[in-house]
């Protein structure tokens, strides 16, 4: 079966792994500060390493002071873990529906969704595109509230020549073994805010009060550390920060042999009646982490089918976040943002990871060929 992503790991990742469990350090050791360090060269904003893009997202959410009864807008074309870390605050979900070219959230509407609880925007850069993060950021400026990126896609992409992290007020990543690098399990958050990501790191580190400064409690010894704010133990380990140090190195090779498989991809089925290719903006420089091709939805799920039977791991990248049961009792039902919904009645992940072959993707897009 040839996957829709995958991992890729050389010897020089599996030394550093190994170097990393000689060491004397196996949790927070000097290697989760080279990582955060290394992170802060590529996406353009000081980082802090965490377990998961889950948790990246718990802690930006964590870091502005989310509440309950507060706003949180997001497209509905993405993981749930995008909303799922916003409502375990008790934030209120406000969806706002995507631009059909990118599945990206589409300003106009987003600021359309704007209340006066409303607590931030959240733009998710699907597929590893970049949102339209000038005009969101225009909004969220002239409204008085954050904009967080989602950026679990799109490490290493660029926006009108800035890179993703260096934009909005708070940044997540993820580094799942799917994602453009991984560290296994791991994710991220950057911000261009110092206070912020103070915030979002002690969030992930339990809410430990070390600062003798900031003590309430000051009659303890040198031993004493405290809890000001409830948090959760987020700490990436030195052994998986070590394969991220190496992968960090890898990222610009992967983005060049994936943009190669994505002009492949447009070479071979351009034009082709009933498919519909992903497009990058002008002034985009994007890291592809999908590939999402879109077809008739009739024949959605028989090209799906056909797809898998042949052996060809194509994904559908995702339900529309509202759909899932956990927001019926909302009042939200299928049909509300219907641009998202064509998008994924239409979706079908091709494969697009650096060590996808030429022999592999010929044999994808002669399947394809047949099976429309």
């Amino acid at each position: 079966m040839i996957p829709y992503g995958r991992h890729s790991i050389n010897d020089d990742d599996i030394a550093a792994v190994v170097l990393a469990l000689k060491s004397e350090w196996l949790t927070t050791g000097p290697l989760v500060e080279e990582f955060e360090s290394a992170l802060e060269k590529v996406v353009g904003a000081p980082c802090i390493s965490v377990t998961s893009g889950t948790a990246a997202l718990h802690c930006a959410y964590a870091a502005i002071g989310l509440k309950p009864g507060d706003e949180v807008i997001t497209p509905p074309i993405t993981f749930v873990a995008t909303q799922a870390t916003a409502a375990l605050f008790g934030a209120k979900i406000v969806f706002a529906d995507i631009q059909p070219d990118t599945a990206n959230i589409d300003p106009q509407a987003a600021e359309a969704a704007i209340t006066s609880r409303t607590r931030a925007i959240v733009a998710v850069d699907y597929a590893g595109h970049p949102a339209e993060l000038d005009d969101l950021r225009t909004i969220a400026d002239r409204h008085g509230i954050y904009l967080i990126e989602d950026a679990a896609h799109s490490i290493g992409s660029f926006y009108k020549g800035r890179p993703v992290g260096s934009i909005a007020d708070i940044t997540t990543f993820s580094f799942f073994p799917t994602k453009n690098l991984t560290t296994g399990e791991g994710g991220a958050v950057a911000s261009i805010h110092p206070e912020l990501l103070e915030r979002a790191k002690r969030f992930s580190r339990q809410g430990l009060v070390r600062n003798p400064n900031e003590f309430k409690i000051t009659d303890q010894g040198p031993w004493h550390q405290e809890v000001h704010e409830f948090g959760l133990n987020y700490r990436l380990p030195d052994i998986l920060c070590a394969l991220g140090v190496n992968q960090l190195r890898r990222l610009e090779d992967f983005k060049i042999k994936k943009q190669a498989i994505f002009e492949s991809y447009v070479c071979e089925l351009n034009g082709i009646k009933g498919i519909e290719l992903p497009t990058e903006r002008f002034d985009m420089n994007v890291n592809w982490h999908l590939f999402p091709a879109r077809f008739d939805p009739i024949k959605r799920q028989a090209i799906f089918s056909g797809l898998r039977k042949a052996g060809i791991g194509v994904q559908v990248n995702y339900i529309p976040a509202y759909w899932h049961p956990v927001f019926s009792k909302f009042g939200l039902r299928k049909g509300m943002y219907p641009i998202s919904d064509l998008f994924y009645s239409q979706e079908i992940s091709l494969p697009m990871y650096s060590e996808l072959t030429t022999d592999e993707i010929d044999f994808v897009v002669r399947n394809i060929k047949a099976l429309i």
